[in-house]
């Protein structure tokens, strides 16, 4: 497989090190000519400043997009109709709309897309799939979930933070990861939601918080917070079942290391019989979600963490501003 990456930011940076170990890491591409040549050398690859260049290079087959949001769509839409396959990073373009063009585009060109939602392949994450799946706690019953960190100084003049550059804020810079969680662990789809958003301490035209609430339609419900105000950064995914709940805290680095507890109840009741795992420090979720694109891509089959799994995300962050604006639960249709 011989791969370009265009953004050559921390994201990018993450993804040419999953790249290099399998597979052949042609070509950079940044706006910043110096960041693109700096990341290049590092894997001895080439650079170009202009994203043209990698659509039409024939060398070519499958590119990673790590840019701005405002520029995802468009750079996915003409490398898919370049003959290339995509992994784009999450959010899937700014809304559902830009999401709906990208998926489009992929099924025209019949290549593969994929939403960059490498928390999937956490080790607690994948921990906690296999025991639902095995149904070690039994029917879920509800889910409740945080994430979030406290900013830095001069945050509100990142990108991160223009309504234009990026299409939200909190919601839809580390929400999207807790409902495609939340979709993946449950096997089921959001009926309703009911959402608040805040923008609570930084001067911005988008959200620093955001508290919502998912109906699925097999009965399980979900209250979720993500926050930039969290001053510790934080990760908690907590699934609770019939027989039992799993705790997930943790993802490494500033967020602390990662763990999960398994509590089995007990049929007299009283304190469950409890289990806890410790996973390592090192971060290979990046690895292991680019090994499960290449696999999806030789066997043609539907990647885990799909272009429809990006789309769903962002309709759900959709419906959650919707919410926020009517002041009241908004169906899905």
């Amino acid at each position: 497989m011989k791969v370009a990456i265009i953004g050559a930011g921390l994201i990018g940076a993450k993804r040419a090190d999953a790249v290099v170990h399998d597979s052949n890491l042609n070509l950079i591409c940044d706006v910043d000519y110096k960041r693109a040549e700096e990341l290049a050398n590092k894997y001895e690859a080439d650079f170009c400043t202009d994203y043209n260049e990698v659509v039409s290079h024939n060398g070519i087959d499958t590119v990673i997009v790590a840019t701005i949001n405002k520029f995802s769509t468009q750079i996915s839409v003409d490398c898919l109709n370049a003959g290339k396959h995509i992994l784009c990073e999450k959010p899937l373009g700014r809304n559902f709309e830009e999401s709906r063009v990208i998926i489009s585009a992929a099924k025209k060109s019949g290549k593969m897309i994929r939403t960059g939602f490498n928390h999937r392949f956490h080790p607690a994450i994948l921990k906690a799939k296999s025991l639902l799946e095995n149904n070690e706690i039994g029917k879920i019953i509800n889910i409740r979930a945080r994430y979030g960190h406290g900013g830095r100084p001069g945050m509100e003049l990142e990108w991160r933070c223009s309504k234009d550059l990026c299409g939200g804020g909190e919601l839809l810079d580390q929400g999207v990861h807790l409902i495609d969680l939340c979709r993946w662990f449950t096997f089921s789809e959001v009926t309703q939601v009911y959402g608040k958003t805040f923008s609570s301490i930084w001067e911005t035209d988008v959200e620093d918080n955001a508290f919502f609430n998912l109906d699925f339609n097999n009965g399980i419900y979900a209250q979720c917070h993500v926050s930039w105000t969290n001053w510790k950064n934080i990760f908690s995914f907590e699934l609770f079942g019939e027989n039992g709940y799993i705790k997930i805290n943790g993802l490494g680095g500033s967020y602390g290391k990662e763990t999960l507890e398994v509590g089995y109840r007990q049929p007299g009741g009283g304190v469950p019989q409890i289990e806890n795992f410790e996973f390592e420090e090192n971060d290979n979720s990046w690895s292991l979600e680019w090994k499960d694109f290449k696999k999806a891509i030789k066997k043609n089959r539907e990647p885990h963490g799909s272009g429809k799994d990006g789309y769903m995300a962002n309709k759900i962050v959709n419906a959650i501003y919707k919410s926020n604006e009517l002041n009241k639960p908004v169906l899905l249709s």
